[in-house]
């Protein structure tokens, strides 16, 4: 940054008393420099910058840059759960279940690409991913493979058992996203058509009609 883009970031910065610092502006700030610049080149100065306040400021919110990944992280899987349960409150078939999840998956991640990057894509230091994070993460995923263990035990997969088919359908989309993420300049297919392809191929080959 030059000094005269450093000169104009500060004259920006809220003044001390205007307004409350929302933590959501913290987030969305972080998100962006956490997946442009990494955790390691990511720093409270340059996230306190891009939401116009001072370093000082930011850290009466959040004690370090490792409470605030830790922070998006949790709110990221918290909503995936929110919305996985959501889906089996109200789906009595667990291979439309499993496909509605995994479309939600799908779409959630497209529509929120730096929190999906964060918590899916980019790597974390061990000392920012706490046990509460840890169980959020597991129960998204048990959610999930609930679903395909239940359409195993009814003896309708073609291949493979409960877990392994459940890994191999979460890795898949995933790749999915990712690739549609962060290769924005390929020519992809229509993304509605690009997304009911691989769940039309995926459920086909693995579940029994």
């Amino acid at each position: 940054m030059s000094d005269a883009e450093t000169t104009t970031r500060r004259s920006a910065r809220k003044a001390k008393g205007d307004g409350h610092l929302r933590r959501a502006e913290i987030l969305e700030a972080a998100e962006r420099i956490f997946v442009a610049e990494g955790y390691e080149g990511a720093t409270i100065r340059k996230i306190a910058d891009e939401v116009g306040v001072s370093s000082t400021a930011l850290y009466m919110h959040f004690q370090d840059k490792g409470a605030i990944l830790l922070e998006i992280s949790e709110r990221t899987l918290t909503q995936l759960i929110e919305r996985n349960r959501e889906i089996t409150a109200k789906v009595a078939d667990p291979v439309v279940a499993v496909r509605m999840m995994l479309e939600t998956y799908m779409r959630w991640g497209l529509e929120h690409p730096n929190s999906y990057q964060l918590v899916y894509c980019a790597p974390r230091p061990p000392s920012t991913w706490t046990e509460g994070a840890r169980d959020l993460s597991y129960q998204s995923y048990e959610i999930f493979a609930k679903a395909v263990r239940d359409i195993a035990a009814a003896g309708r997969l073609r291949v493979g058992d409960g877990d392994s088919v459940a890994q191999a359908l979460w890795m898949s989309c995933h790749g999915v996203v990712a690739l549609l993420i962060v290769r924005p300049d390929f020519k992809w297919v229509d993304r509605d058509a690009l997304i009911n392809v691989t769940l039309d191929s995926l459920i086909g080959g693995a579940v029994a009609s």
